[in-house]
């Protein structure tokens, strides 16, 4: 699958730029090498899963579970995420049995290897929210090879020309299903305020919206840590998109509220995200990714003083940097959750015009 086409797939990094001052890394520069488990503390592994795009990598956890062990996050249905598997599984993992796998959310790169996983392990029970687990039931389920004409309209809405619209049905649709193994039939819900038991320790199921729709995150009160998954990384903000399927959503508004409920959590907790290195100052990390995207939201207002303007004209005060065809899927989904909360907010008003839709100050 070419690079472009995982991006948009996993999605997991967005295009708004972010700052990560005053945060502290405990393990500076040490990061696990290729086939390595760095042990974080007693009973918690940390290795990174090798994938295509330009994350490169998916941060994988195993934790002591019992007998057993419990994996978190799985990378992609890909050569170099299976290998890399295969790697720890005959060597610091040989003799282990897996018995649960925990996704944190939809994403290839986090559910990518779950089913294959499962079925090497006889049936090993996916733990993941209902919402995470439906969605990525039904992307798979959809393999039409054809691009709707739902999408095409979404497209126009945003307002790309016709080659862009081209270019982007070229791409196909049924990529989703390529990027995952086959998910089993049966899987085991954990939701919002529920407590895991894994091994010895107590862990909290707290979940965030926005980045997607059900997104499970784990705190130990105990040992002071967050498996965060994507709802907090330390570097780069997370996607924040509006899909064909949620055009009347606001997945922005969801991350901020998510944001201010994630505040809630202790602010000594050492923070385990899915892309890039564990870190302490969760508040700090929170405010910045808060104060970005109103930032943002203030300057398409300001935009908006010369006219009503289109998602594909937010680009340019939104981001940072070029928006070329690899990103521009994202940069689309981006640009509208921004207007869609201003829209939420009544700061801006939409109307339709020959199939496009642009926004005004309201």
């Amino acid at each position: 699958m070419a690079t472009a086409h995982l991006r948009t797939l996993i999605g997991d990094e967005g295009l708004t730029p972010t700052n990560s001052a005053g945060l502290t890394f405990p393990f500076g520069d040490r990061g696990p090498q290729p086939g390595e488990l760095l042990t974080v503390m007693p009973g918690i592994r940390w290795w990174r899963v090798p994938m295509s795009g330009p994350l490169k990598h998916v941060n994988g956890l195993i934790l002591d579970d019992g007998p057993d062990l419990l994996a978190i996050d799985t990378g992609t249905a890909s050569p170099r995420s299976t290998e890399a598997w295969r790697a720890i599984l005959e060597g610091p993992l040989d003799g282990q049995r897996i018995g649960r796998i925990l996704c944190t959310h939809m994403h290839p790169d986090h559910v990518g290897l779950a089913g294959w996983l499962s079925r090497k392990f006889d049936d090993a029970a996916i733990v993941m929210t209902r919402t995470e687990w439906l969605m990525v039931r039904m992307l798979a389920a959809d393999s039409r090879p054809e691009v709707p004409e739902e999408q095409l309209a979404f497209w126009r809405g945003a307002g790309w020309d016709e080659e862009q619209v081209a270019r982007g049905a070229g791409k196909g649709w049924s990529n989703f299903g390529k990027a995952i193994a086959r998910m089993p039939l049966m899987y085991t819900r954990i939701q919002d305020g529920e407590v895991m038991r894994i091994g010895g320790s107590d862990w909290h199921v707290v979940t965030g919206s926005g980045h997607s729709p059900e997104h499970a995150c784990l705190v130990d009160y105990d040992r002071r840590v967050l498996v965060a998954g994507d709802q907090v990384l330390p570097r780069i903000s997370s996607n924040i998109s509006v899909h064909v399927s949620q055009v009347n959503d606001d997945p922005l508004g969801d991350w901020l509220r998510s944001i201010e409920k994630f505040r809630q959590l202790p602010d000594d907790l050492l923070v385990l995200p899915g892309h890039g290195d564990p870190f302490y100052g969760l508040h700090t990390r929170l405010d910045a990714l808060r104060d970005e995207h109103l930032d943002r939201l203030d300057a398409i207002v300001d935009l908006m003083a010369s006219g009503p303007v289109r998602a594909v004209d937010c680009f340019k005060v939104l981001f940072r940097r070029p928006i070329g065809p690899d990103v521009i899927g994202m940069a689309t989904g981006e640009s509208l959750a921004h207007l869609r909360r201003l829209e939420v907010e009544g700061r801006a008003a939409r109307e339709v015009k020959d199939g496009v839709w642009w926004f005004a100050r309201g």
